[in-house]
């Protein structure tokens, strides 16, 4: 039976802590070498760009793809995913992919925390305040105990509304700052999500042990850390290499000037899989650059399907 399923429902059927367990699998099965990955294409038309990605995985077995446009003035962009049976090509599902992109977002995040943070990090700064920036807190503390977060963002009621509204929501301290560098200071976990053209984190501000995860830039022309984040970090994970080399532009940019190289980086299917241990020594800082990748996609919308048909939830396709 192939469904359709609205923003709503899928909301409703992807809970923080089930989509980090899924792309744990996802990645699990990647490192297995069960996965083929098609990194984002982004095609021009005469107002915007129509953005396209894909990715199969025999483990779980499921192919699938998301697609969306970007058009100026548009009100954003409409994401759809559409899920294959990996046997015989059935059409299984087609779903709206906003909130699923968001949640998985994070769920990648709160994944590389889970492996790359120090088992003990219990303080969190979050340098963005926008709709990415929920969920990738969220799903940081759905893996570890945390126990304060800082805010920063640029407007002050935003960062204020955002340290109250996720103070109630995850029952803990969230304090709004004034400044990036207050927001970053010993922070065990430092949150990135931002659409900066230039380097919003100095990593001078980054402590001993710190992990980062940021995940506000794919594309060449955003760069949301500086030079210096990125040789301090002892790893550098990014979830595709061949996505990160087109999208990354923290990393391209050291790499254009020879300060980083591609083969200092390693994927997550990597350090899931365990071949490359995620936190070399308590006192390394480790980087997580996540760009989003259609395995994500297509892992959440499995869970997101199967939990459908048991529940009797979405509308049947007459196809």
């Amino acid at each position: 039976m192939a469904l359709f399923l609205n923003e709503s429902e899928v909301a409703s059927l992807l809970p923080m802590d089930e989509c980090i367990d899924v792309l744990d699998q996802a990645f699990a099965h990647a490192g297995a070498g069960d996965t083929e990955i098609k990194p984002r294409s982004r095609m021009r038309m005469p107002n915007g760009f129509f953005h396209f990605m894909a990715a199969a995985d025999a483990g779980s077995g499921v192919f699938g793809y998301k697609a969306y446009p970007s058009f100026a003035g548009s009100g954003g962009a409409k994401m759809m995913v559409m899920l294959f049976d990996y046997e015989t090509g059935q059409l299984l599902s087609c779903m709206e992919g906003g909130r699923l992109g968001q949640i998985r977002t994070g769920a990648a995040s709160g994944l590389a925390t889970r492996y790359m943070a120090r088992e003990d990090a219990a303080t969190v700064g979050v340098i963005g305040t926008g709709g990415q920036a929920r969920t990738q807190l969220e799903a940081v503390c759905a893996v570890r105990q945390v126990r304060q977060v800082k805010v920063f963002s640029r407007r002050q009621e935003r960062r204020e509304q955002f340290a109250q509204r996720m103070s109630e929501n995850l029952k803990l301290e969230v304090i709004p700052m004034d400044d990036a560098q207050s927001c970053v200071a010993d922070s065990d976990i430092v949150i990135v999500i931002t659409s900066a053209r230039e380097p919003v984190l100095m990593g001078e501000w980054l402590m001993e042990g710190a992990h980062v995860n940021a995940a506000g830039g794919n594309h060449w022309m955003r760069r949301e850390i500086d030079e210096t984040a990125v040789e301090r970090s002892q790893l550098i994970v990014v979830d595709d290499l061949e996505q990160a080399k087109i999208e990354c532009g923290d990393l391209m940019w050291p790499e254009a000037r020879g300060a980083f190289r591609w083969d200092m980086a390693h994927e997550l299917r990597e350090v899931v899989s365990g071949a490359v241990k995620g936190r070399p020594s308590p006192q390394a800082i480790t980087l997580f650059e996540s760009m989003g990748i259609a395995l994500e996609d297509i892992a959440a919308a499995n869970l997101v399907y199967r939990k459908a048909l048991d529940q009797g939830i979405g509308q049947e396709l007459p196809f």
